[in-house]
């Protein structure tokens, strides 16, 4: 009877943990785009889960990827830069936007990757179009931030959602 109990306590406990392995992972990737009054400019970060980050860059572009590798940082710069005047856009007070790519830094298991929009006047409103790893995902979730001075508004979206628009 003893024995009985054990096999089914070494089931029962195989059973969860097995189970709890499977759980999906999550996707998820941060943009945060500020209106900077006094340099008349939007800056913009995005923070990105680095291995799936890494690789979508492997997938679409064919080559080695190594976010972390230093030598490879120019050819990395290129890639990350491709990929996200790609899938992010910004149009500002309704008008397409071009983004400046600023540059790339891993910070533990994300990158954080920076753009900027030059000669904004004033900001009235940001529509941003994001489909950051949507060609990998498609349980994607965009957590978006717009900041105007001391007004923040944020969203999250789901995909296929793409676009979030906000006014001030």
């Amino acid at each position: 009877m003893h024995k009985l109990k054990y096999i089914l306590l070494f089931l029962c406990c195989t059973f969860f943990s097995v189970k709890a392995g499977v759980k999906h992972p999550l996707h998820v990737s941060t943009t945060e785009v500020s209106f900077n009054a006094k340099d008349k400019t939007l800056e913009i970060s995005c923070r990105i889960f680095s291995d799936d980050f890494e690789s979508i860059l492997a997938k679409l572009y064919k080559q080695k990827t190594d976010l972390n590798n230093a030598s490879m940082k120019n050819a990395m710069d290129e890639l990350v830069k491709k990929y996200l005047t790609t899938h992010l856009q910004i149009k500002a007070n309704g008008k397409a936007s071009v983004m400046n790519y600023i540059g790339f830094e891993i910070d533990h298991e994300a990158t954080n990757i920076y753009l900027e929009i030059g000669k904004i006047q004033s900001l009235k409103s940001v529509e941003v179009n994001d489909t950051i790893l949507y060609d990998m995902f498609d349980d994607q979730m965009s957590i978006v931030h717009v900041v105007r001075g001391a007004v923040r508004k944020s969203t999250k979206i789901l995909y296929p959602e793409k676009s979030f628009t906000a006014n001030f």
